[in-house]
């Protein structure tokens, strides 16, 4: 019974750890954050076009206080502003090579309120209020619409063209429309014009969240050599607009946001033929 073999207690199975196993179990390894975890806080925003894209935005914030202080001509100074400074922080973007996930969410943000808040405001301070209830309603779809616009380009990311009429050009059709009114002594319109401005204001509102194509200004590139006569009408062209500029940028506009059904109407008569 003495020779009988005793069993022998497990031995604990050893294991082999890698230095890097080691390096990631430390608690230096678990505090250092990863590059998705560091965000823009570590990583930092591109200056120039951000820069822009805020100047467009005080531009929208000052039309917005101009338009409670009672000045609409200041106000649609401001929003002209923010047109030509939101054309510039793209291009400029694209021209640098600093375009970023960031600068395109900051830029929607900065357009609903420089071509959806405040072009909305100007138009309900200046005649929709003269409506009462329809008046504000009128103005808030044309917000809510800049809105859905703006949501729909960030999900679709239009290079090409654009579905549905852009936010400042639906801003220039309402904010050229009151220029020109001013222009004209109508400080204060009267029922039957604030009646035709609302409808006015509905439809800029129902083209920006439509179906149709428009022109992208995209497509134009500055760097390509064009004829010399182009150039000369350009500098005609500036010329003539110098003459009388709000009703010359309002009837641009109103050109604009015509050619979208204008080009879904041609190509439905082309089909049918």
């Amino acid at each position: 019974m003495d020779n009988i073999d005793k069993p022998t207690p497990d031995k604990p199975n050893l294991k082999v750890v890698s230095e890097q196993q080691d390096e990631a179990a430390s608690p230096e390894a678990e505090q250092k954050p990863t590059a998705a975890q560091a965000g823009l806080g570590r990583r930092g925003v591109f200056l120039l076009p951000n820069l822009i894209t805020t100047g467009s935005l005080f531009a929208g914030f000052y039309a917005i206080v101009m338009s409670m202080n009672g000045q609409p001509s200041t106000a649609c100074l401001a929003i002209f502003l923010a047109m030509l400074l939101d054309g510039a922080d793209g291009r400029i973007a694209r021209m640098t090579g600093t375009q970023s996930a960031f600068g395109a969410q900051y830029d929607s943000l900065s357009d609903l309120v420089a071509f959806g808040v405040a072009p909305a405001l100007v138009a309900f301070s200046w005649g929709l209020s003269a409506l009462g209830q329809l008046g504000w309603v009128a103005a808030f779809a044309y917000m809510a619409c800049a809105a859905l616009r703006l949501a729909r380009f960030n999900v679709d990311s239009e290079e090409g063209s654009f579905t549905g009429l852009a936010s400042p050009a639906a801003a220039g059709v309402i904010v050229f429309s009151i220029w020109v009114a001013l222009g004209q002594g109508m400080t204060q319109p009267s029922f039957l014009a604030a009646l035709f401005f609302a409808a006015l204001t509905v439809a800029a509102a129902l083209l920006m969240v439509s179906n149709h194509d428009y022109f992208s200004p995209k497509k134009i590139n500055f760097r390509e050599r064009i004829p010399f006569v182009t150039l000369v009408l350009i500098a005609m062209g500036f010329a003539v607009a110098m003459i009388d500029p709000p009703m010359v940028m309002l009837g641009i506009a109103l050109t604009y946001a015509a050619s979208g059904p204008a080009k879904t109407i041609w190509k439905k008569l082309q089909r049918s033929t």
